[in-house]
């Protein structure tokens, strides 16, 4: 199983799987005979887990990846140098 999920959308998988997980569970305390929080709850497992895999099957089903292509590294680890020649008028 190859990585195919970026850093920070990782990090916002885990965090909104989280914050999910926190709602169905909190509802499925006041309601506990309804579906909807259930389906919530895999659902935002899925993401959590997801995100902590950094492997999404709907990603690689669709052939795409949330990486930097080529260099293996995360997007948004790599930093342009700033020009600071004194010929920009």
């Amino acid at each position: 199983m190859q990585k195919n999920v970026g850093t920070m959308d990782a990090i916002m998988r885990i965090t909104c799987g989280l914050a999910g997980l926190a709602w169905a569970t909190s509802r499925m305390v006041k309601y506990p005979r309804r579906g909807l929080p259930v389906g919530m709850a895999m659902l935002c497992a899925l993401r959590v887990a997801e995100g902590v895999t950094r492997f999404c099957p709907i990603l690689h089903l669709r052939g795409k990846n949330t990486l930097d292509k080529g260099t293996g590294n995360d997007v948004g680890t790599k930093l342009r140098p700033v020009d600071t020649s004194p010929e920009r008028t």
